[in-house]
């Protein structure tokens, strides 16, 4: 059986500031003005597409619900179309600004499957390219991320602008109809 193992991740499990005076960020994080500011990239009539603060592989995001529920049976089936709709369109963004070699990709429902944030659902995708995991988190606890994620905004937010029936105009999150 493989493992993958993230010890660099407990510094932001272990964090003294979980976004403090913020009920949930992923329904405050998007109203917000600066898209760029709050890593939100895309955006669809009922969900979002935002860029991981802690990712795991550049390019590591979470494609987002507008509803506010960590109960997946709650979600009506427009709010499921969208969302799977909007996750189509991601994987086809990453594939277009960092073609990765594969991707990971699911769900953490409930306190037990380990998520921070289980009031608000949210579809992990990670893009994995063969021999992306290397010693530097086994011997020596550190994390090589090999591309700075306003970068990683900007390829993602012009791939997401090339796609069709989107508005790429202005410089925040592109509007996908």
């Amino acid at each position: 059986m493989e493992q993958v193992f993230a010890p660099w991740r407990i510094e932001w499990v272990e964090r003294d500031d979980k976004n403090s005076g913020v009920d949930c960020v992923f329904c405050e994080f998007p109203e917000r003005d600066d898209d760029r500011e709050n890593l939100v990239v895309a955006r669809s009539p009922r969900a979002f597409v935002m860029l991981n603060n802690y990712p795991y592989n550049p390019g590591h995001v979470m494609v987002i619900p507008r509803v506010h529920t960590g109960e997946y049976p709650d979600l009506s089936e427009e709010v499921l179309l969208d969302h799977a709709r909007l996750k189509q369109r991601t994987f086809d963004a990453l594939e277009t600004a960092l073609s990765p070699d594969g991707f990971n990709a699911g769900l953490n429902l409930g306190r037990g499957a380990g998520g921070s944030i289980g009031d608000h659902l949210h579809t992990h995708i990670v893009p994995r390219w063969e021999g992306d995991t290397n010693f530097m988190p086994v011997i020596s606890d550190t994390k090589v991320v090999v591309e700075a994620i306003d970068d990683t905004y900007d390829r993602l937010r012009k791939a997401f602008a090339e796609q069709e029936g989107v508005d790429g105009s202005g410089d925040g999150a592109v509007r996908i109809e």
